[in-house]
């Protein structure tokens, strides 16, 4: 009996062993998987810290190759631009010694002539057939001036005659009698000649009609040529001298940037329109159709109008601010059409007087093609957008479309922007910022446009490849989009 109870007490002991080593060895496999768990989630966590190191790495790699771009993009426009300039002075400078030329060929003839014809009378004073023989061959006829060719004015006569209907007038010129009246006033000291011994000079009215008229038609200058009964050179040179006095002397009196006074008024204009505050101008950029240049085509090559019209176009840029009225207030003109709205507006005064602080505290507006800035509000331009957001958009929209249709009625008027003109590129900023200039007068006179010259308007927007560019003014927009909305500013044609 005692040995069958040590055998029953060593069989319980040996069991209690067993399941002691047996505990033992399972929390140590528990310990080894718990280590094992730590140990994935340890390297996952590194792996997750270098890959997030990477794809910031990458993102600097890409932002600081995109601003190395950027910066070559600009030296290489700044470079051409540079090059341009220098080449239109050395025109200019051409030119001015063409013109001396000619005018001492000119005086040289005329005393030519006043001499053969002097020796003539002195010679034979009573002979009027040996008289006029000699004048002939001298090549200055009785009667007749050196290098005039007869040409009929009797179109332009007919205008100019106080009987001419006032209605007719402004078909033909864009414009009434007195505003043609005014314009030619301004401009007479600068563009009025004198009579020489060669010709009479032509009259200021003349002038002025013939630089207007080739702006409102576009029409050939052969056909201008023969309207007003001048030869097409003429013609092309009274088009440029025109408009580079519209330049010289309308330009600073009627296309400026507002003063205070103006400014509070544009404000309240701008705020009764939309309900936004703060706002003194709507911003819209256009492009010019030009015939293809010789240098530096891909520059001025328009890729967005060659992709919708399925012909190859090339262009510059024109960008304009305007105040309620539609009436332009800066504008930047003759930079290439390969540019976006974005990179026209860094080049443009109007962003250096921004970056100089007089455009602190207002807003400028423009489209989706610009950037958002401190100073230049634009729509929202992501795909989902709150009901705030659209009703933003919705009152953005109305002060863009003042921009827009103010452009329109420009290319309305003045037809010659609609194609392209047969002028020289580094003509063009001088004869499209006369086109401005003489809309504003127009509109500031209330000249009204007729209905057929309405013009539709189509422009490509590029969204920026960096839209927003301002933290202040991301909070700024938003706060304004939710005052329009709690305000009742904010329509509803977005739910519809």
């Amino acid at each position: 009996m005692n040995e069958n109870k040590q055998k029953k007490r060593r069989r319980k002991e040996n069991a209690s062993i067993m399941d002691e080593e047996t505990g033992e060895n399972q929390g140590g496999v528990k310990t080894k998987e718990l280590k094992e768990i730590l140990t994935s989630l340890i390297l996952l966590e590194d792996q997750e810290k270098n890959e997030q190191g990477e794809f910031a790495k990458a993102n600097r790699e890409e932002r600081i190759q995109f601003e190395e771009n950027q910066k070559k993009k600009t030296c290489t426009m700044m470079d051409y631009y540079s090059k341009f300039q220098e080449s239109y002075r050395n025109l200019d400078q051409i030119d001015g010694v063409r013109r001396r030329k000619t005018r001492a060929n000119a005086l040289a003839a005329a005393i030519g002539a006043v001499t053969v014809e002097n020796s003539v009378s002195i010679s034979d004073e009573n002979s009027k057939d040996n008289r006029g023989n000699i004048a002939a061959k001298a090549g200055a006829g009785p009667g007749r001036r050196l290098w005039v060719k007869n040409r009929s004015t009797d179109w332009w006569d007919q205008c100019n005659s106080p009987e001419f209907p006032e209605k007719e007038f402004k078909g033909a010129f864009r414009m009434g009698k007195n505003t043609f009246e005014m314009i030619c006033n301004e401009l007479s000291s600068v563009v009025a000649k004198e009579n020489t011994l060669l010709r009479d000079a032509v009259p200021v009215k003349q002038r002025v009609a013939v630089c207007i008229w080739r702006l409102a038609t576009g029409e050939p200058l052969r056909l201008v040529s023969k309207r007003f009964g001048l030869g097409i050179s003429t013609c092309h040179k009274l088009v440029l001298e025109v408009c580079s006095a519209i330049r010289k002397v309308l330009m600073p009196k009627y296309l400026l940037w507002p003063d205070e006074e103006n400014v509070r008024r544009i404000k309240e204009e701008f705020e009764a329109i939309s309900g936004i505050s703060n706002v003194v101008g709507a911003m819209y950029t256009t492009h010019i159709p030009i015939i293809a240049p010789k240098n530096n085509v891909a520059a001025y090559f328009n890729r967005r109008h060659t992709e919708r019209n399925q012909k190859t176009s090339y262009s510059i840029t024109v960008q304009g601010v305007v105040d309620p009225r539609g009436v332009f207030t800066d504008v930047c003109i003759g930079w290439p059409g390969s540019m976006s709205d974005d990179q026209v507006l860094e080049k443009s005064a109007l962003n250096q007087r921004a970056n100089s602080g007089l455009l602190k505290d207002v807003w400028i507006v423009g489209s989706s093609g610009y950037p958002l800035l401190d100073w230049v509000l634009v729509p929202y331009s992501q795909q989902h957008l709150t009901w705030t957001q659209h009703a933003f958009n919705e009152k953005i929209g109305e002060i863009q479309r003042i921009a827009k249709e103010a452009f329109a009625r420009v290319k309305g008027r003045w037809a010659c922007l609609q194609k392209r003109t047969e002028m020289k590129l580094q003509d063009l900023p001088v004869v499209l910022g006369a086109c401005c200039v003489l809309h504003n007068i127009c509109e500031l006179r209330n000249e009204e446009m007729e209905p057929e010259l309405n013009f539709e308007l189509v422009d490509d927007e590029m969204v920026p490849e960096i839209g927003l560019r301002s933290a202040n003014a991301m909070k700024a927009r938003e706060t304004i989009a939710h005052n329009l909305l709690h305000h009742n500013h904010a329509g509803t044609s977005f739910l519809s």
